[in-house]
């Protein structure tokens, strides 16, 4: 079994495959990663994956120092079953890698572009040739509504979004709508510029944030909120195989 970490900006995200099976995800805290010895315990798996985007905290690093097993720490030189084109490797979230290798595992030879909603919203593309060719990065949904809260004298800072707002009738309905509706269009304008290059492309929506207008995209579309976590288990079962052949 393999125990799977996958260490955001917001939440930790951890959990255990038996094979390509996820026995159990849970989320904890990116500052401590408190629950990790509970899932060790009631799974013993042999073999643990770690990616971060954030700076490790010591008591994260003490937690997964305990851990009885062997470490794989994703970074930039950690064999991929996909080629990297990516210019800066060192600077690459190593997240967006695993989600792209979870599709693409999914999916092999084909074009795919992958939107992992987030704390950011990410965009990445790998072609049919297995080739990530790169992504894009752009403000996620509570940035969106922190900045025009932070950036302006008077408007208020949104939280409950209301569905399926075409135009607002107060301040507050307003930013929701022109958030959710600027983010509707952004993520259809994406996914429309890429299928006219290719047009048999493959679309995934991953992450944590739920979208109200999901079923409204006119492009059929792939909906796994756990695809870094797969991707991640697909490197270090890899990883595995690799050391063993050597």
């Amino acid at each position: 079994m393999n125990l799977i970490v996958d260490i955001g900006n917001t939440v930790a995200k951890i959990a255990v495959f038996d094979g390509q099976d996820m026995l159990e995800q849970v989320y904890d805290s990116n500052q401590t990663l408190s629950r990790l010895s509970e899932m060790y315990d009631r799974y013993k798996p042999e073999h643990a994956v770690v990616v971060s985007v954030i700076d490790l905290t010591d008591e994260v690093k003490k937690a997964l120092d305990s851990l009885p097993i062997f470490k794989l720490y994703v970074d930039y030189r950690t064999p991929l079953p996909i080629k990297n084109l990516y210019e800066t490797p060192r600077t690459l979230g190593y997240d967006r890698v695993a989600a792209v290798v979870g599709a693409f595992d999914r999916f092999p030879y084909r074009n795919i572009l992958i939107i992992d909603s987030g704390t950011c919203i990410t965009y990445e593309f790998i072609n049919a040739e297995g080739e990530y060719r790169g992504g894009n990065i752009s403000l996620g949904v509570a940035m969106r509504f922190k900045a025009l809260h932070c950036f302006t004298g008077h408007l208020p800072l949104v939280q409950n979004v209301e569905p399926d707002l075409d135009f607002g009738v107060n301040t507050d309905t307003a930013i929701q709508a022109g958030v959710m509706k600027g983010l509707e269009y952004e993520i259809s304008g994406y996914i429309d510029a890429m299928k006219q290059k290719y047009p048999n492309l493959l679309v995934f929506l991953t992450g944590g944030r739920h979208f109200p207008f999901e079923s409204k995209l006119k492009n059929s579309i792939f909906v796994d909120k756990f695809l870094v976590l797969k991707g991640l288990n697909r490197i270090l079962n890899d990883y595995k195989a690799f050391v063993q052949k050597r």
